[in-house]
């Protein structure tokens, strides 16, 4: 018997939440005040975590709202947590806590900003420290951007059937690339790796942050695909933010948009994991122009 027949096609449709990082429930019950001073939405936001399931947020003494919550861990001291605001269009928050230094980074996805793309999914980013009671925070350093990551690529593994090889190419913009010998003739298979090859390059924006030594936040927006394939492909302008840990290869993440099926739009908000391993690609990848810029 070939288990892998028979069990194989049902485990790959779980396997994104199968291979996700345990949700994180050490926030519960306690307030958690940051000071964004620094980019874009700058201010005072309260989250009183009221349970493992929902908090309410404000900013600059505004009407707490419930939401529900997720959070994950990419090392013992850094969390990602993540909750859509209950607006419309929608909005989302990503905190990036950094409690070894006690720095934040706030992302700030919302759709509707581009009239002519109203699914178009733009980011704002704010950095920040994590306001401790009774102790002032003297540290002027922040979370920021960074150029760390190009000339990298990495073979993701999401789940026991998906997997990528990411090329950091460029300060602003990522690709997807394919190991180096590759047999590409094996992408008929996939019905996304078709459309994929109606695009001028698979080159998506995208912006690096630095946490701490060994540690990145990623966020890629798939504006291209948007653009040029809109309900074709499905996945609708989403962001991506991943919290790489480098240092064990592991990786959690934030997926937020619509997605598209049947013709119906349905809203997209999903945490989820990645493990990495080595990879080589040809050169090309990384020299290759940006077909997207003049």
């Amino acid at each position: 018997m070939n288990l892998m027949e028979k069990y194989g096609e049902e485990a790959g449709k779980k396997s994104l939440a199968q291979f996700c990082q345990p949700r994180c429930y050490e926030f519960a019950g306690k307030d958690l005040n940051f000071v964004v001073d620094t980019g874009e939405g700058t201010g005072n936001y309260l989250l009183h975590v009221i349970d493992k399931k929902e908090l309410e947020w404000s900013w600059e003494g505004s009407e707490p709202k419930k939401v529900t919550y997720e959070c994950r861990k990419s090392d013992d001291d850094t969390y990602l947590l993540s909750y859509n605001l209950g607006t419309e269009p929608r909005e989302n928050h990503a905190w990036v806590i950094d409690m070894e230094n006690e720095l934040v980074t706030l992302l700030h996805c919302a759709i509707g900003e581009n009239p002519l793309w109203p699914l178009m999914v733009e980011s704002h980013f704010g950095f920040g420290y994590v306001k401790i009671e009774g102790k002032e925070h003297t540290d002027i350093r922040r979370h920021g951007f960074t150029n760390d990551c190009t000339g990298t690529c990495v073979r993701w593994t999401y789940g026991n059937s998906l997997s990528t090889v990411h090329v950091y190419h460029d300060p602003h913009w990522y690709r997807i690339g394919y190991p180096r010998g590759e047999d590409r003739s094996a992408d008929s298979a996939s019905e996304i790796r078709k459309l994929m090859q109606e695009m001028p390059s698979s080159d998506e924006p995208c912006y690096y942050v630095k946490i701490k030594e060994g540690m990145y936040l990623v966020s890629c927006t798939e504006q291209n695909l948007e653009k040029i394939l809109g309900a074709r492909f499905g996945f609708r302008s989403d962001t991506l933010c991943f919290l790489d840990n480098w240092k064990q290869l592991i990786s959690v993440g934030r997926a937020f948009g619509t997605i598209t099926i049947k013709g119906e739009d349905k809203p997209l908000f999903v945490m989820c994991s990645k493990y990495g391993s080595p990879v080589e690609v040809d050169e090309h990848f990384f020299t290759d122009p940006i077909p997207y810029l003049i």
